[in-house]
């Protein structure tokens, strides 16, 4: 096949396209970037002249976005993908890089799979700090401490959790969300977790001997937030095998854990001395109490309820 170069030239014998050809070539030359290049790498004229559609290409797509309204709507060849010139030998040719509203999107896509959740509304999966409302002094120091959590967070470094407790709908699993996708930022991984939902599950994983692999995953993880404790129906083997095991892995290796709860510690302390079959255990409820207050200093969050 005839190459692009030589067919240009011979129909340049015509008088309108070879001012066509003229007017695209000046176009080229003119554009910022191909001028920039050619001084930078010395180019000699034929070899432009000789790689000029491959000039055009460039000149013609989006660099840093500036032409695109969108990821989803990009003008490139390539969506996501911009052109940089290189010069291999008397070859001009095109490298694409990411643009950065792709580099953005895949390191979002990337910090997403950072945060593992069980049985957690998908609105909570994109909490952002920068969407609360500090409209309470409650709220304006909770979400200041989960702040100086995420800016001090350092792996390996012995740091507390909080416990953020207060009304139903004042945002506490939210500001879990927002914790979450800022750590995730900084590469760090989390596992967000609805208490409710997992204590069911781990009861029916009985059936099928994935418990102990269920309860290591929650357990271990770098960062672990428990949404919702207090909510669930608590048994003796759901207080004292599962949460106790959990709580008492973390305390020891001094893994950051968070709680959410409609209950202050008191409040708490009451439903878990009390198994659904009635049964008193003070004891137990106290030894699964000094290790949440080990593990996160209280918070509460008030002000309204936003779900309402």
């Amino acid at each position: 096949m005839e190459r692009i170069n030589h067919t240009l030239k011979r129909l340049a014998a015509s008088g309108s396209f070879q001012e066509r050809y003229d007017a695209m070539r000046k176009e080229i030359l003119a554009n910022p970037d191909v001028k920039d290049f050619v001084r930078k790498e010395d180019v000699p004229a034929d070899v432009i002249d000789a790689n000029l559609m491959k000039l055009y290409e460039y000149i013609s797509q989006s660099k840093e976005c500036s032409g695109c309204p969108s990821l989803a709507e990009c003008k490139n060849m390539m969506e996501g993908y911009e052109p940089h010139l290189i010069v291999r030998g008397r070859v001009i040719d095109i490298e694409y890089h990411r643009c950065p509203r792709k580099v953005v999107h895949d390191e979002r896509t990337s910090s997403q799979r950072l945060i593992k959740s069980l049985y957690v509304p998908k609105d909570i999966l994109h909490a952002s700090f920068t969407d609360l409302e500090p409209d309470s002094k409650g709220r304006v120091e909770a979400i200041r401490q989960a702040m100086a959590f995420v800016r001090d967070y350092e792996e390996g470094k012995k740091m507390k959790g909080l416990y953020f407790y207060g009304k139903f709908g004042v945002g506490k699993s939210y500001l879990l969300g927002a914790i979450a996708n800022e750590l995730a930022e900084k590469k760090v991984s989390s596992m967000i977790v609805y208490v409710p939902e997992f204590f069911r599950e781990i009861k029916q994983s009985l059936g099928d001997h994935t418990t102990n692999e269920k309860l290591d995953a929650v357990k271990t993880a770098p960062i672990l937030m428990l949404d919702d404790i207090g909510a669930e129906t608590m048994s003796s083997w759901g207080r004292d095998e599962i949460l106790g095991t959990i709580l008492q892995y973390r305390m020891l290796e001094n893994l950051p854990t968070f709680f959410t709860s409609n209950f202050n510690h008191s409040e708490l302390t009451h439903h878990l001395t009390y198994s659904q079959r009635g049964e008193e255990e003070k004891l137990k409820a106290a030894r699964i109490m000094e290790r949440i207050k080990y593990l996160a200093a209280p918070v509460l969050i008030d002000g309204r309820n936003r779900r309402e």
